[in-house]
């Protein structure tokens, strides 16, 4: 047994990457998936996650794209483990480093990147009751504020290097905020659950060295009809593909 406890082994993409996770602790969703389409890397380039997990979106993207370089950092040690068990059982290279992205481990404060990629924790902890799994909390309402994320990503960039992370909602004005006069062409791509409901998820991107100017974009809907209907999934097309294909997610116009 791990020490994160019962262990599941779960496929994603449709089965084309299959990711070891604790079964009681922080379990990646659709969101890793999500990150992971909407990364615009090319082969050959570098790729840095922040706050990697078990690697769920960084393996998504290695899967999708062949010869990134991978990286990923994560605090939490069991998780850091999980994440290089997972690259290679799925053959896919990805050097995982343990450590805090606040004091950033010397071996990634030496390195630049064409990608930064990051699920930043989602709530804050002031603003929730705790979860009963250590794992879990840290993954979902982390105590480092998003400043410190989007500085430490964008110190790891490239010229012309871009950021994306995916978030919630409620927390893009935050988002907005944390970010600074080294990046610019800031676009901002809203997904949707339903039709007639608002977005409860954000993707931003941001690219440093540049000056263009900052895009909403339309939301993209995640799902057909305004309520499930049955056991199966309702995506649309362009999104089955990516949950179950692999496939980019292209962003709105």
């Amino acid at each position: 047994m791990s020490a994160l406890g019962d262990l599941t082994c779960d496929d994603f993409l449709g089965g084309r990457l299959s990711i070891w996770q604790p079964r009681d602790g922080y379990r990646a969703g659709v969101d890793p998936v999500l990150l992971a389409a909407s990364v615009p890397a090319r082969a050959g380039q570098s790729v840095l996650e922040l706050g990697c997990g078990v690697g769920t979106a960084s393996l998504c993207l290695g899967w999708r794209i062949a010869d990134l370089r991978l990286s990923g950092l994560e605090l939490q040690p069991d998780y850091a483990d999980l994440a290089r068990k997972n690259a290679d059982h799925n053959g896919i290279k990805m050097d995982v480093v343990t450590g805090d992205l606040a004091q950033m481990p010397d071996v990634l404060r030496q390195q630049s990147f064409d990608h930064v990629i990051a699920n930043p924790p989602y709530f804050l902890q002031s603003t929730r009751s705790a979860a009963r799994d250590e794992g879990r909390e840290i993954a979902l309402a982390g105590e480092t504020p998003l400043t410190l994320w989007f500085d430490a990503a964008i110190r790891r960039l490239n010229s012309k290097g871009q950021l994306t992370v995916i978030q919630r909602m409620e927390r893009l004005p935050e988002m907005l905020s944390s970010l600074d006069s080294r990046v610019g062409s800031i676009t901002v791509q809203p997904l949707g659950g339903r039709p007639g409901r608002p977005a409860k998820l954000v993707l931003m991107s941001a690219i440093k060295g540049s000056r263009a100017a900052f895009r909403l974009l339309e939301p993209i809907q995640m799902h057909t009809g305004v309520r499930h209907e049955g056991d199966s999934n309702d995506y649309p097309p362009a999104i089955d593909a990516v949950m179950r294909q692999g496939a980019p997610l292209v962003w709105a116009k």
